[in-house]
């Protein structure tokens, strides 16, 4: 009997051994498995790879894309680990934003030196991919933390925001100690150069009204289209690219934020002359903040005056003589030359000191904006119309002179002044 108890003893003895060893290796598997988890994450996050959500009016696709010589697309996080061992270029992101290296982008700036801007955060570069495809390459700045935060934000941001009005990120570069971002090329430069270089011819009132309601249409799809609502924090003409037609796109999304998270701050950060003075005062951002910077932007573009340089001031001496309505026209860029319809100008001006009243609860929203910038430009393409339509073309006129020459002196007399009284309606 004592034989067989010490057998049993020795046996449970051996088994809660082998017990605790099962228990701690699979203590320490558990957090090894959890540590690699969390550094699979991270490095998604500094890779970026949110998944593209297209809701929202006037959404679409990116319209360009770039082939390569060695492009390399970002690993989705939720792939199994088997599949992330493969080749990352067998891969294709949801995103969609392909992953370049440091020497593609070297040989197709010459080595940087295709120099065409510079922004608040680094150097901005010509490129010519090998596809033929010409691209824009923001390089940040090296010892600047503010810059890799900018570089994670843009390309965080837009690999799911696609809309004509936004301007599109089609790659990214994170090697050699550079973050780089690679953007479709907008051959006519900023909204700023046109309305401030004198050797650049200036922009029509026409223009300037679609210009607006491209923005409009652009900052409309970050507040009601993306899901989650996404809120710019940096509106400014230098900060609206046109393309080789004229049409604006909204850029650099370094400072913006998604809507659901804290809109609390605790440091300023924009452009002064366009912050929102609520912003200032609350540290606290929302949409209304960026419909107070386009405010800003719509009177920039009709004064051609840079904020910087007192165009608020400007602004508040010239509502001193209207009614909120009427009586804008001192603010008119002297560059239009009187080549402005009036009772636009009121309709844009009015509507821009709303946007910029100092009570963000009274200021419109970005689709009220939409709305009523919509009016205006499809009512001055009917009055272009029926103007059109009323301006008699120069085969009539030819022929109703051959017809005079054929009558009575009198009657000749009569008909060339009925023609020259004619001419001074259309003109007026």
């Amino acid at each position: 009997m004592e034989g067989e108890s010490s057998g049993l003893i020795i046996g449970l003895s051996i088994g809660v051994v082998i017990g605790v060893v099962l228990a701690v290796t699979a203590f320490f598997c558990f957090k090894y498995h959890r540590k690699n988890s969390q550094i699979g994450n991270s490095s998604s996050r500094r890779n970026a790879t949110i998944p593209i959500r297209t809701n929202g009016v006037d959404s679409c696709a990116t319209d360009s894309s770039l082939g390569t010589e060695s492009p390399k697309s970002v690993m989705p996080t939720s792939m199994p680990l088997w599949i992330r061992g493969l080749k990352k270029a067998n891969l294709v992101t949801a995103t969609g934003i392909l992953e370049y290296s440091y020497k593609d982008l070297q040989k197709a700036t010459h080595n940087f030196t295709t120099l065409i801007g510079k922004g608040a955060y680094g150097l901005v570069y010509k490129a010519q991919m090998p596809s033929e495809e010409t691209v824009a390459v923001k390089v940040l700045a090296t010892d600047s933390k503010q810059g890799e935060k900018e570089f994670q934000t843009e390309v965080m941001l837009l690999g799911r925001l696609h809309h004509r009005n936004l301007v599109n990120l089609i790659g990214y570069c994170a090697e050699k100690n550079q973050h780089m971002l690679i953007y479709v090329y907008m051959s006519r430069g900023s909204l700023a150069s046109h309305l401030y270089d004198e050797l650049l011819q200036p922009l029509s009132w026409e223009l300037r009204v679609q210009i607006a309601l491209d923005v409009a249409r652009g900052l409309e799809y970050l507040h009601d289209g993306a899901v989650p609502s996404v809120i710019h924090r940096d509106i400014k003409s230098s900060n609206i690219l046109l393309d080789h037609s004229m049409r604006a796109r909204v850029a650099d999304f370094g400072l913006s934020r998604e809507e659901m998270v804290s809109k609390k701050v605790s440091n300023i950060q924009g452009t002064f002359g366009y912050l929102d003075p609520e912003y200032i005062s609350t540290r606290s951002f929302t949409k209304k903040s960026d419909v107070y910077s386009y405010g800003v932007l719509l009177f920039e573009l009709v004064a051609a005056r840079n904020p910087l340089q007192g165009l608020m001031e400007y602004v508040e001496l010239a509502a001193m003589n209207t009614d909120g309505k009427v009586g804008w026209e001192e603010l008119a860029d002297p560059r239009l030359d009187g080549r402005v319809d009036v009772e636009e100008l009121n309709e844009v001006a009015a509507l821009a000191h709303k946007c910029v009243n100092p009570a963000a609860k009274k200021r419109p929203s970005m689709r009220d904006i939409v709305q009523e910038l919509s009016k205006i430009h499809k009512s001055w393409r009917v009055r272009r119309q029926q103007k059109d339509s009323w301006t008699p073309r120069a085969d009539s006129v030819i022929v109703n002179m051959e017809q005079l020459d054929r009558r009575s002196p009198t009657s000749q007399h009569q008909r060339v002044e009925s023609l020259d009284s004619t001419a001074d309606s259309i003109d007026v």
